[in-house]
């Protein structure tokens, strides 16, 4: 577990090898536009389930309470970049990003 909610983590985004720095606070699609990276998103409230993808390593905490993923996708991995906030360094999987 993180020692501080504002380290600078890195994600890793597979398949293309693309990366950028969170600082913690902001959501991963915040945080992946603001340094080239572009993640698929259309609502970026957690409902539309445009920007979901597989984490394969790491933590995320949300935003909202409970946002538009089953328990039992959370539990698989699943995850919503546009209000998942890392917790740490991060893999994810979405083949649909791409730099801006």
């Amino acid at each position: 577990m993180p020692t501080s909610l504002n380290a600078p983590y890195t994600v890793s985004v597979l398949p293309d090898g693309l990366s950028f720095e969170s600082d913690g606070i902001s959501s991963m699609l915040e945080s992946g536009l603001t340094q080239g990276v572009e993640l698929p998103s259309s609502c970026r409230n957690g409902t539309c389930r445009a920007c979901l993808c597989k984490m394969v390593s790491g933590q995320v905490r949300y935003r909202i309470e409970w946002p538009g993923l089953s328990a039992d996708e959370k539990a698989e991995g699943w995850c919503l970049p546009c209000v998942a906030i890392p917790l740490s360094d991060l893999r994810i999987e979405q083949p649909f990003a791409g730099s801006v």
